[in-house]
């Protein structure tokens, strides 16, 4: 189980400009959880995964796997145990090395550095399977260099790197927004299916509204750095589009946005 207790997050604390986004905020996730987040900007959606994470500092309260504080723990000590997706396609791979540098690189995840070489060609074979399986064409393009692949053709590549390794937590942090929408399509599906088969907990941020009430078992919708709407399991499962929507509108609405 993942908790955030009591967490306070100020902005330009003391400055003209402060935002006190979360004060004593709770929330928890159950194991094997997929939780949609959805909200408007400023909403506080990423500044949870990112406090999450350890990417950013909160004046007070804890973050807590199993009953364990990792408040101390660096945020690569945290990937240990968590995948993360960014928006960006860019941003979850090198794309100056090749699609065999990269995903060695994943493969290498966790293990001590050392003077062997980077790159593990025997295990080429599987990875041309596990790109194949993704259905994109990807398995004969191992030796050509990230940065030439289409930005949907990345993003594939980049979750199938945040999940290779053992893990029990993947972080979407609205992975689908900069691609086409036929290609946010095949990510989403994707994402569907290696959340079931590797029985991970995720926490997927999106504007996509769709995706939110199609995906996962349960939707929370954020504003101001609180929680307006939390439905999980069977009542998740009936929260259509619509109700969705209608609650985003009048948020929206009141804020004056």
């Amino acid at each position: 189980m993942l908790e955030l207790r009591n967490i306070t997050k100020i902005y330009n604390p003391g400055a003209v400009t402060e935002q006190r986004l979360f004060e004593n905020f709770n929330f928890t996730v159950d194991e094997g959880q997929f939780v949609c987040i959805v909200g408007s900007n400023g909403s506080g959606k990423t500044s949870l995964l990112n406090i999450i994470c350890g990417s950013i500092p909160v004046e007070q309260g804890d973050v807590l796997i199993g009953g364990k504080s990792i408040a101390k723990l660096k945020d690569y000590q945290r990937y240990a145990q968590m995948g993360r997706v960014y928006q960006n396609p860019a941003a979850g791979t090198c794309p100056g090395l090749t699609m065999l540098e990269n995903l060695s690189l994943a493969d290498n995840k966790g293990k001590p550095f050392d003077l062997r070489r980077g790159v593990n060609r025997r295990r080429r074979d599987e990875y041309c399977q596990m790109l194949r399986e993704l259905g994109l064409g990807l398995e004969d393009k191992l030796d050509v260099k990230m940065g030439a692949l289409s930005g949907g053709q990345r993003q594939a590549v980049a979750l199938l790197m945040a999940t290779m390794t053992p893990l029990r937590f993947l972080i979407l942090d609205e992975h689908t927004a900069a691609l086409d929408p036929r290609t946010a399509e095949t990510i989403m599906a994707l994402t569907d299916q290696i959340v079931r088969e590797k029985k991970l907990t995720a926490l997927m941020v999106t504007h996509n509204l769709r995706y939110a009430a199609q995906y996962g078992d349960r939707i929370v919708m954020m504003d101001q750095g609180r929680i307006v709407l939390d439905k999980a399991g069977a009542q998740k499962a009936a929260t259509s589009i619509d109700d969705i929507l209608g609650m985003f509108n009048r948020i929206c609405i009141s804020c004056g946005s």
